[in-house]
């Protein structure tokens, strides 16, 4: 075999690989924090279970993927987007647009704890422990990944913000009944409306008979005039 026979099949299988590398990802991953090692730090020798860094610099991460840390009460989870923040170790000037704190829920000292985090935000996401004052991030216990798009970001983690709540009606803030203004017609009065009384209409019958046969409409004309209408 030549020597540009196996110089083009290296080319060849350094192509493929990194082809292979930058190939989308097909689904979401879940990342245990330092692997087998968990998220740990030993206050008596100040050192950490693992290099977390070395451990991050070996994953790649993508929007929707979970970091789960395997740890205990005795060190604290805290998510930043804020470089200032990551680089403080510490909490104490951060905003909480740009700076998350999970403790699990449990307070008692060297209590076991599985800590769940969603990768939400795109772009550089820093993780340390501020625990001890900070002594834990400045001896290593944090590290710093960068969020790919991925699949982008799944349903369950992509939902809109629920509607502003409003209070329901009260009692007083019932529709008032509906008025029949006099002389109309409204739903269920079908009677006369209430410039056509009775009497009228007797009279206007009385006068349209008195025409045809005859007879005083004078005197029916004064009766009328009398009548409560």
């Amino acid at each position: 075999m030549t020597g540009a026979t196996i110089l083009h099949l290296i080319t060849m299988a350094v192509l493929i690989s990194a082809a292979a590398s930058q190939a989308p990802p097909t689904k979401y991953i879940n990342h245990t924090v330092g692997d087998s090692a968990g998220w740990f730090f030993n206050s008596t020798t100040n050192t950490t279970a693992t290099n977390y860094s070395s451990w991050a610099g070996s994953q790649t991460f993508s929007l929707g993927d979970y970091l789960i840390f395997k740890t205990s009460s005795n060190q604290t989870v805290i998510q930043t987007y804020n470089l200032t923040t990551f680089r403080n170790c510490s909490i104490d000037d951060s905003s909480s647009n740009d700076t998350f704190v999970y403790n699990g829920g449990n307070t008692v000292f060297d209590q076991a704890l599985t800590i769940i985090v969603p990768l939400t935000i795109q772009g550089p996401n820093y993780f340390f422990s501020d625990a001890s004052d900070g002594i834990q991030c400045q001896h290593g216990l944090a590290f710093e990944i960068n969020v790919n798009r991925g699949l982008g970001l799944p349903p369950s983690l992509n939902q809109p913000p629920p509607p502003t709540y409003r209070e329901p009606p009260g009692a007083d803030s019932a529709s008032p009944p509906v008025t029949i203004p006099a002389g109309e017609e409204g739903t269920g009065n079908s009677g006369f409306k209430k410039g056509a009384s009775v009497q009228v209409i007797a009279c206007v019958c009385l006068f349209a008979l008195l025409a045809v046969i005859g007879g005083d409409r004078g005197g029916i004309f004064l009766s009328c005039l009398m009548l409560d209408w």
